[in-house]
């Protein structure tokens, strides 16, 4: 993992999936109860590889998988202060408002933020961003377009994967090649810990 800083924005470099899980665990090392993470990239990035390097790093009970056909699921761990942690993992792909919704392009962004608060009403998730329980963090896949919505203070992740190292010779996607994690934090909160990165 290379680490490079251009203020506030902190860039990581991953060669291997097993990099993106460290990454992903160090990033565990420092959340806090409340914390909102939103994670953007295109498919096959590692987003999700990610999701399970926080998930060790909050050690959290069960497998940190893709939430895509249930949309969210709920996981219990603790925080490196060994306070309970219960982790909030959102695949917003399906949702309106999230990174794939192509209709935003179309929509004033008034509209758009209402179609998503509906559906995070319909998933009982608002309540969890509004008033969140006292150990409750919210990670969420595919929500850069909504990460306004979601919470003033926040830690936005975008990962970035060259197309020719995250391929195998016979053109699928692989495990392996380079990711670009680019760490952009939104409020004074994040900005104080993720100097604590390097």
């Amino acid at each position: 993992m290379v680490y490079t800083e251009s203020s506030p924005d902190i860039m990581l470099r991953a060669a291997t999936a097993d990099d993106m899980r460290a990454c992903g665990s160090s990033i565990a090392k420092i959340m806090h109860s409340g914390d909102v993470i939103v994670l953007s990239g295109p498919l096959g990035a590692g987003k999700t590889t990610f999701s399970q390097g926080i998930g060790m790093g909050l050690d959290v009970e069960g497998a940190v998988v893709s939430p895509t056909f249930t949309i969210a699921r709920e996981l219990d761990g603790h925080y490196s202060d060994g306070s309970p942690a219960h982790l909030i993992h959102v695949d917003a792909y399906r949702l309106p408002g999230s990174d794939n919704d192509r209709s935003l392009q179309s929509q004033d962004p008034y509209n758009a933020k209402n179609r998503l608060l509906d559906e995070l009403e319909s998933l009982g998730l608002d309540e969890e961003l509004e008033d969140p329980r006292p150990s409750t963090c919210i990670l969420i896949e595919w929500g850069s377009a909504m990460a306004s919505v979601l919470s003033d203070s926040r830690l936005e992740i975008s990962i970035t994967r060259p197309v020719t190292s995250a391929r195998t010779s016979d053109g699928f996607l692989s495990d392996g090649g380079e990711r670009a994690v680019t760490l952009h934090p939104v409020g004074a909160a994040w900005d104080n810990r993720l100097g604590s990165l390097q």
